[in-house]
């Protein structure tokens, strides 16, 4: 359902995530100018959810094929063998991602018993939006990887999701 079409699990997420940071934000703009206080903890959270948000919107972003890339060279070079290039940096992109994701499991880890200042949650779990992004981020390397290698029609990076791939 949430891989194919318009709309992704990361997108919404991302989206809903988005309209809780509006609303935490709000909150806090009219704590200082009513005649109550903000919660303390507004801030504090306000910046959680933005990590959160800006990791998963990158997940959409790979989703989409929206990455800001350099097309002149490779298509003035390869023509229409384009994917090519772009399918070969989709894979050192790929390993850099499983490393970095097995860096930001360690540092969940890590931070498992750091409490936050204001909130009743462990650092782990602002720590674990990498990681949990990643697996959104992997996952689309790979469909897009398998599509351009195994596929008649090799998906142009300018369009978008790859036609017919089956994530």
């Amino acid at each position: 359902m949430f891989g194919k079409g318009k709309y992704s699990l990361e997108g919404i997420a991302a989206s809903l995530l988005f309209l809780a940071l509006i609303t935490i934000v709000l909150l806090q703009v009219f704590g200082r100018i009513a005649p109550f206080p903000a919660p303390v903890w507004t801030e504090e959270l306000a910046r959680w959810i933005w990590v959160w948000m800006v990791f998963l919107g990158i997940g959409e972003a790979e989703r989409q094929n929206a990455q800001l890339r350099m097309g002149l060279f490779a298509e003035w070079i390869l023509g229409k063998h384009h994917y090519l290039l772009y399918t070969a940096a989709d894979m050192i992109f790929l390993g850099v991602m499983f490393h970095l994701t097995w860096i930001g499991y360690k540092t969940v880890l890590r931070t498992w018993n750091n409490e936050s200042v204001t909130l009743y949650f462990t650092d782990a779990a602002l720590y674990a939006a990498f990681p949990v992004a990643a697996v959104f981020i992997i996952h689309r390397l790979i469909a897009r990887i398998r599509h351009n290698l195994f596929s008649p029609q090799p998906a142009d990076p300018s369009q978008g999701e790859p036609k017919g791939d089956p994530s």
